[in-house]
């Protein structure tokens, strides 16, 4: 497919914490169907691996090293995108950390860690963008929570199940205070997703346990995630402030 033929031919997507996981298929996803995609992380060498791979498939993708947590490192980095593409159309919150630490163990630095990353990042970056959305009445915002937003956290602790239903609070709040401008403003809720972060949290012997417990009875995919977000950036219209499972059942459980 080239890239005039696909359905964000013109759009121009940053996507944070693209350096892997769910955040690199997003990033490829986005780009086969045309956009121009900024590969953001703040791991700026596995960013630009990934943008490289994107260009050699002849799409486009700029990495551009950034810490969510950092306010003038997200305002160079939409700088850097207007320069080089003159809009931004779609934005991912897609940067995330999770630990595992049980209450009792929980120091506030932790906490604040988490929560700076999960949740104000999300914020953060979501204020840097509306400006130029507002101004071309346009703008797909996508925000990544999980089950634990649902529910409670399958592997992370207390501070990642707050975090990630702060997501959510957020997504609904600021759909209502966008809508007219032409943004919608929605969040993916994956469960347990076969990722980096997932295998590194959990041992293989236990996130076989959990897989074989699911009515579904596998890890999600991180290409099955970058799909449903190409759906709430393109052919979802008529959706925002809705937060969007994507679990293999397991909160039926």
């Amino acid at each position: 497919m080239g890239q005039s033929e696909g359905k964000l031919s013109g759009k121009v997507a940053i996507v944070t914490g693209a350096a892997q996981g769910m955040g690199a298929a997003i990033a490829s996803r986005l780009a086969q169907e045309g956009a121009k995609v900024i590969v953001s992380d703040i791991n700026g060498e596995k960013a630009k691996q990934v943008a490289e791979k994107i260009n050699a498939a002849h799409h486009t993708a700029l990495a551009i090293k950034m810490d969510v947590t950092q306010e003038h490192e997200i305002a160079e980095m939409v700088q850097e995108t207007l320069e080089r593409y003159g809009t931004i159309s779609i934005l991912v919150n897609n940067a995330g950390i999770l630990y595992s630490t049980r209450v009792d163990d929980v120091t506030k630095a932790e906490w604040d860690a988490v929560l700076d990353v999960n949740l104000n990042g999300t914020f953060l970056c979501s204020k840097a963008v509306l400006g130029i959305m507002k101004e071309n009445k346009f703008g797909r915002i996508i925000n990544m929570s999980s089950s634990a937003g649902r529910s409670v956290s399958t592997l992370g602790g207390i501070h990642y199940t707050t975090a990630k239903a702060g997501v959510l609070g957020f997504t609904r709040a600021l759909a209502k205070e966008v809508a007219p401008f032409g943004i919608t403003v929605n969040a993916v809720c994956p469960g347990l997703i076969n990722t980096e972060m997932a295998r590194l949290s959990c041992s293989p012997e236990r996130l076989s346990a959990y897989e074989a417990s699911f009515p579904i009875p596998r890890l999600g995919t991180p290409e099955e995630v970058a799909r449903l977000v190409l759906f709430l950036a393109t052919d979802a219209t008529y959706i925002t402030g809705a937060s969007i499972d994507i679990n293999g059942g397991d909160l039926m459980m």
